[in-house]
């Protein structure tokens, strides 16, 4: 219904006295002008039980969600389940309306709601056949039966409907009239108004029809069940060859456009409305749920583009898996697209599970943001060398993703190779709680396990973020440093309070840009097309790829939504290479890096300013002197193939942690090597046999163990 249900009518003639009154009333009001007042005060009558007069604006529809161009996302039925979109003149094709108006009521832009001579045919032929034959019904005569929802297949329903018809002439214009009509219009089942009816039938918006479709359209709301084209195809075909001859007849389409029309197949199925982004969609009709139309800021071409890439890639790597897509503008932080599922009716990989915002660990993707803080603070340039040697942090010891150690890197090889043991150093010395500052600067909310206090993990991923604020945050990095909000059109943006506080400041930012410009590609990618990182999560449960150019950001993540390890996977294999072709699949070129900022320094590592040169954390001498040295490789009591027994020996490579350097490498207690920062000597033996390894560090402070050569 549209309003309230009108109010019964104090009288109801019968069928005989209804039949002698249509004679009567008319005779009456010709004549006399008592019969003149009495007709008046039947129409009086009449018009007090209508229903209120439509107002467009509030008139209940569907919700439309729409991208930033107005294109249509994801329509949501009416609370009555009807498929009723908003729509106006101008949005449909001028040849359906051309076709309307010539099928239905060729005067109606000449008429004041009643074709007084269709109706006097009408008349007459009720009087002698004793029912309705034909109905003499103008547009707005529809409309009024539409928005009164009353049977008009006897007189007084008739006379009311006349009477509703004129009311609606004297309150609208005819462009509302044509606009309820063109809304309100039944086309079978749930489906009403010619919008809902297009993308039903044609899978398009009526914008654009060809003769075909717009004569089917025309023809569908005078039997709506009987000719539906999903159900009578054969009745759906014969309606609209009707209306074709009649256009021909009546010279709105040639004979031959006609002819061309007929040839056109009859749609024998629905088509599925748009679903594009749904999770995003859902959200918004759940924080506005009486709105008629959501704009967000999604781009409907990528946005489309992305879901069948997410699909696609998520069918490739297993049927539990799902791929989360977000696609940000740097310089306003609007949402371009938001891919939060592989499909939401994805039933084994959970697809009604918006990834875009779950809480997961970020693995290695919040390195750069360390590292970036590191040469904020003066601490560190991209060619300064650090140590990646095993490490021991009050009992926590981080290992590489691949159980090896490098040795001395520079912090460029170290962020490009993804290293750990290098990172957790920086954070140590910049600190956890400037890292989790930070990260609330560029509008994150991390989220620790158990409320705890950070430590030194969260560097690793021990900290929970969504695909979101990753997205956040590297679009502050692109951007220099300057944070922006990430916006969808879902939520109201709260308005800047004076002036926002950089997350980095625009040399680390560039620093940080640059290396990530140099991390090698996947197979299917371009070098330094891209700054990127990726990221693993920690049991194998989250794969990440992050990046930008100088315009847009994009953040990709692949899993299981229920938390469940997937051996094997990871960042730079699983991720990345979505990562690089929803770069592809934007339509535009990519767009280069921001330039270097006054203050940065392009240097080799012996061209840097002395402090530059090596990474040294402040409290480095006291963490060291907490922890003995101990020997990480070989372990003791292990046998060790360097080919030995063979004649061939190969050196064998000794590797400490903690302690203090220098430290001195002993082989059956004779010194084999000293070395004033290096963590590792190799050692060749002399042939097979057992050997006792040790080490003493600049404290005094030793470790040994013993091991058999093959």
């Amino acid at each position: 219904m549209i309003s309230a249900a009108p109010v019964e009518p104090r009288f109801r003639p019968s069928r005989r006295l209804a039949r002698w009154a249509a004679i009567g009333l008319v005779a009456a009001a010709a004549l006399t002008a008592g019969g003149v007042f009495y007709v008046r005060s039947i129409v009086d009558e009449i018009a007090t039980t209508l229903p209120a007069t439509p107002d467009i604006a509030t008139l209940p529809v569907s919700t439309a969600v729409v991208d930033r161009a107005g294109l249509l996302l994801r329509p949501f039925t009416t609370s009555d389940g009807r498929w009723r979109l908003p729509v106006t003149v101008d949005e449909v094709d001028r040849r359906f309306i051309d076709m309307l108006i010539a099928y239905e009521d060729q005067n109606f832009e000449r008429h004041g709601g009643i074709e007084w001579s269709a109706m006097l045919r009408a008349a007459g032929q009720y009087v002698g056949a004793g029912r309705i034959v034909s109905g003499g019904s103008t547009l707005t005569m529809q409309v009024a039966r539409l928005v009164d929802q009353q049977p008009t297949r006897n007189l007084w329903g008739k006379v009311r409907q006349m009477v509703h018809a004129d009311v609606l002439e004297h309150r609208l214009t005819k462009e509302d009239i044509l606009t309820l009509y063109l809304t309100l219009a039944p086309y079978g089942g749930n489906i009403e108004g010619i919008r809902a009816a297009s993308l039903a039938y044609f899978g398009k918006e009526p914008t654009r029809l060809t003769s075909a479709e717009a004569a089917l359209l025309v023809a569908l709301p005078q039997s709506p069940e009987a000719r539906r084209p999903d159900r009578d195809p054969a009745a759906a075909l014969a309606g609209r060859n009707k209306v074709l001859d009649r256009m021909v007849a009546k010279g709105v389409i040639t004979a031959d456009e006609a002819d061309g029309a007929r040839r056109e197949p009859i749609p024998t199925a629905r088509h599925q409305f748009p679903m594009l982004a749904a999770h995003l969609a859902q959200s918004a009709i759940t924080a506005q749920p009486n709105a008629r139309r959501i704009a967000l800021t999604v781009d409907r071409q990528i946005q489309s583009a992305l879901e069948r890439l997410g699909a696609s890639r998520a069918r490739q790597l297993g049927p539990h898996l799902s791929v989360a897509i977000v696609v940000a503008d740097q310089a306003t932080g609007n949402i371009l697209a938001s891919v939060g599922s592989a499909g939401l009716f994805a039933r084994q990989s959970d697809g009604f599970v918006d990834m875009t915002n779950a809480v997961r660990s970020p693995g290695s993707t919040l390195k750069p943001l360390i590292y970036g803080l590191g040469f904020e603070l003066g601490l560190a340039h991209p060619e300064s060398l650090i140590e990646d040697r095993p490490t021991a942090f009050n009992g926590y010891v981080p290992v590489n993703f691949d159980g090896y150690n490098r040795g001395t890197v520079t912090i460029r090889q170290a962020l490009t190779e993804s290293l750990n043991v290098p990172v957790v150093i920086v954070l140590d010395a910049v600190g956890t709680a400037r890292l989790m500052s930070r990260l609330k600067r560029a509008n994150v909310d991390p989220k620790l396990p158990g409320n705890t206090a950070p430590g030194l993990a969260i560097g690793l991923g021990g900290v929970g973020v969504t695909l979101r604020d990753l997205v956040s945050i590297y679009t502050a990095i692109a951007r220099g440093g300057s944070p922006v909000r990430l916006n969808d059109g879902v939520s109201v943006r709260s308005p800047a309070m004076g002036e926002v506080a950089p997350v980095l400041d625009p040399v680390a930012a560039w620093y940080v840009s640059d290396i990530l410009a140099d991390v090698p590609p996947p197979l299917n990618g371009s070098p330094g097309r891209i700054a990127y990182k990726t990221g693993t999560s920690y049991g194998y449960r989250d794969a990440w790829a992050i990046g930008y150019d100088g315009k847009t950001v994009i953040g990709v993540w692949v899993g299981r939504p229920d938390g469940v390890p997937v051996p094997g996977i990871s960042g730079i294999v699983a991720a990345a290479p979505i990562l690089f072709e929803s770069f592809d699949r934007l339509g535009a070129p990519t767009v280069r890096l921001r330039p270097a900022p006054a203050g940065a320094i392009v240097a080799s590592n012996s061209q840097l300013p002395s402090p530059l040169r090596r990474f040294r954390h402040p409290d480095l001498q006291m963490v060291a002197r907490d922890a003995a040295p101990e020997i990480a490789f070989p372990a003791d009591g292990v046998d060790v193939d360097l080919g030995a027994a063979g004649g061939s020996e190969r050196p064998l490579m000794v590797k400490v942690r903690n302690g203090v350097p220098p430290f001195t490498f002993f082989a059956n207690g004779a010194p084999f090597a000293r070395s004033a920062f290096a963590r590792q000597n190799s050692w060749t033996p002399d042939g097979p046999g057992y050997v006792t390894l040790s080490v003493l560090d600049a404290e005094g402070r030793s470790d040994m163990v013993t091991v058999f050569i093959d």
